[in-house]
């Protein structure tokens, strides 16, 4: 019998390599679920390729249009009704939009594969008592927290002897550049990543560190591990995708080639293991690897973001606001690069302290977190120069 998976964010980056996984497992797999936002052309070839049962566009018109298309399959606006009767459900939503799917997926008692890592960063306290939830799972996309979960899988007693988890950065595009080189980069530098092909906020994410930031604080959630056990190293080969020491010294770590395939089809056939390669190693071809500290000093949204997690409750809601506000900003040639961290750090130094106990608390931390990263923008694009609370 086939695992039935339902994909919210299918047109993006993640949400296409997923369905190439689902291609590659001969049947093991079958799509009841897609879910996208507006693009109408990649959503009509999915939708003609898999004939899901239920399909999600947030988009009016582009609903209209394929409903109109496709009279066999049911058209909602809801991203999370997509779920449906799946075996397992994909959240590659982009940003926040993704809490949704999350909730509902671990409310329903499923197995949810979370490559959507804002949810779990802004509504850490809230999606927790979820995974109580009988059947509900979350196993990690991200190549970094899959890696850690196939490291801390090797330990039967894991928690017990674990020492620290190692987070492995590829450094982004500019790796090794000092501030005063980084005042006047530009978007296509900052899309230009060395090693993945991704979508364009998690991209500019990597090329300031926030990206790995976010994740020791989706690490902080998913395996229950003190800042203080969490390290971030850098490691530009990309191959070594995480490690985790335990107390007697040992280092284990997980290896492949840089290809979100494998993490993608990891999670969708957990506990086992997918039976076609992703990314496999010529060990003969692999020359070195290289690791080295991350520079704080020149990517401070790496601080910011342990800042936030140990600060807790809303704090980290606030850092993942804020920071999609300033990279949007970025993006569309608001600010420049270095005013990203400036966005986050500043909206941060405003922070309400207010408590994390429903979804309706993080919906609000979220907004307010955007209104005050919005205005600081407004300023920094109006020439106001440093804006501190």
């Amino acid at each position: 019998m086939s695992v039935k998976v339902a994909l919210a964010g299918s047109t993006g980056s993640i949400g296409r390599q997923t369905l190439d996984v689902v291609a590659a497992s001969a049947g093991r797999f079958e799509v009841v679920g897609l879910a996208a936002s507006s693009n109408e052309a990649v959503l009509r070839e999915q939708i003609a390729a898999h004939k899901p049962r239920v399909v999600g566009v947030v988009d009016d018109e582009v609903r209209r249009k394929l409903s109109a298309e496709f009279r066999g399959t049911e058209f909602v606006a809801d991203v999370a009704h997509c779920i449906g009767d799946a075996d397992v459900v994909v959240n590659a939503v982009v940003g926040f939009a993704g809490l949704p799917v999350t909730l509902d997926t671990l409310r329903r008692g499923k197995r949810l594969a979370l490559a959507n890592k804002e949810s779990l960063i802004a509504a850490g306290p809230v999606v927790a008592p979820l995974r109580a939830t009988p059947g509900a799972a979350i196993v990690p996309v991200d190549s970094e927290h899959c890696a850690l979960h196939q490291c801390l899988r090797a330990s039967e007693s894991a928690g017990r002897e674990l020492a620290t988890l190692h987070l492995t950065a590829s450094g982004g595009p500019f790796r090794g550049r000092s501030r005063a080189e980084l005042a006047k980069v530009d978007v296509k530098a900052a899309l230009a990543h060395p090693t993945w092909s991704m979508g364009p906020k998690i991209t500019v994410d990597s090329s300031t560190l926030m990206n790995k930031g976010l994740e020791v604080i989706e690490a902080h959630e998913l395996f229950g591990v003190s800042y203080d056990c969490i390290d971030v190293v850098v490691h530009p080969q990309s191959v070594v995708h995480s490690m985790a020491t335990f107390v007697d010294g040992a280092t284990i770590a997980q290896l492949s080639l840089p290809d979100m395939r494998l993490p993608i089809a990891y999670a969708l056939s957990w506990p086992q293991r997918f039976d076609f390669a992703f990314g496999a190693i010529d060990w003969a071809m692999l020359k070195r690897l290289d690791f080295e500290a991350p520079d704080r000093a020149t990517f401070r949204c790496l601080d910011l973001a342990y800042s936030a997690g140990r600060a807790g409750g809303s704090a980290p809601a606030w850092l993942s606001a804020a920071n999609e506000v300033a990279v949007d900003a970025f993006l569309g040639g608001r600010i420049g690069w270095l005013q990203i961290e400036q966005v986050n750090d500043a909206t941060l130094q405003r922070h309400d302290g207010a408590a994390m106990r429903s979804a309706d608390d993080v919906l609000a931390a979220d907004t307010q977190a955007r209104r005050i990263a919005l205005g600081i923008v407004d300023s920094l694009a109006h020439g106001a120069g440093t804006v501190f609370a």
